[in-house]
């Protein structure tokens, strides 16, 4: 199984258009260390000929264009694309509006979550996947699903999780809770399984915090992708840059008593790789302070173009 890292940013990639906060203009101005990242997409496949995306990112015209395995066969038809599924974990912006760029009448295979489904489908303009051509197919939240694609038996079978987040922002509603209005489905983490050799990852790129259940399902994985999106709960608001904690968005930090570090530091997952880090996060800078404490934990922070085989 070839594991591949299409953008390894939080939404709005790195450096994001309009921000020239500290790491944003230091990538921005080549400065050593520093490394340009797109959006959080990862692509996965059995045989190195049909591939899954895991998640659609608005940089995925770029990814492809960035990706020899993903761009048309040449010696094939005059339109067609190894690209034979995707599969959403959420409804996010980052993680869906690439699928706007897979249209021109090319058949694929989408799967996700009801609850994420329902949202394509209340909004016309993804109408432009035709589809006759592009099978929007829900998955059951802990059931083995095998995928296809275009005809295609893709050798993976992918299991989905509901795990601790919060619903898409443009999706939130005001509720007493403060959960405003998530429900089970609105964020999955996913296993991913090559059906001949039996191994397995797991992809988590949001999630709230490492709870019982998630700790159950992922202790002694050979891999996992996590979310990497703020070191410090606080780090944007200290930094100016939006009045939101990551409590608030929905995702864990990664550092302090409640951080991924310390939640996985006993759960003996073989390799552990940060993905969807937002454009605040100081372990971007490979010289920083953060960056040390997460290599001295055994941690890797992912990056774009990086290739893991299972």
């Amino acid at each position: 199984m070839i594991i591949k890292v299409l953008g390894s940013a939080a939404g709005g990639g790195f450096p994001q258009w309009n921000c020239n906060g500290f790491h944003s203009a230091k990538v921005r101005a080549g400065v050593a260390g520093y490394r340009p990242r797109l959006q959080s997409s990862l692509a996965v496949s059995s045989d190195g000929a049909n591939w899954v995306l895991l998640n659609a990112s608005p940089d995925i015209r770029q990814q492809i264009n960035e990706t020899p395995e993903l761009q048309p066969v040449k010696n094939g038809a005059l339109r067609n694309s190894p690209i034979k599924a995707v599969v959403l974990t959420n409804a996010d912006v980052d993680h869906i509006t690439g699928l706007l760029s897979l249209r021109e009448g090319q058949p694929f295979s989408i799967y996700a979550a009801d609850r994420v489904l329902a949202t394509l489908e209340s909004n016309s303009v993804f109408d432009v996947l035709a589809k006759d051509k592009v099978r929007r197919i829900p998955f059951e939240l802990n059931v083995p699903t095998r995928l296809e694609g275009a005809g295609v038996d893709l050798g993976l079978v992918v299991e989905a999780f509901a795990v601790p987040g919060k619903v898409a922002l443009f999706l939130e509603k005001g509720d007493a809770s403060g959960n405003f209005g998530s429900r089970e489905g609105d964020t999955i983490g996913l296993k991913i399984t090559d059906a001949k050799t039996g191994k397995s990852f797991f992809y988590i790129p949001g999630v709230a915090e490492i709870d019982e259940p998630l700790a159950g399902k992922i202790r002694n994985a050979e891999l996992l992708f996590l979310d990497g999106t703020l070191f410090e709960d606080d780090e944007m608001l200290t930094q100016g840059l939006l009045n939101k904690t990551g409590k608030r968005m929905g995702h864990i930090s990664v550092s302090g008593p409640d951080g991924s570090v310390s939640a996985l530091s006993q759960l003996n997952v073989k390799r552990r790789i940060y993905v969807h880090i937002n454009n605040s996060n100081p372990i971007l800078d490979e010289n920083s302070e953060a960056r040390k404490v997460v290599d001295a934990s055994g941690w890797e922070v992912g990056f774009d173009g990086m290739e893991v085989r299972l």
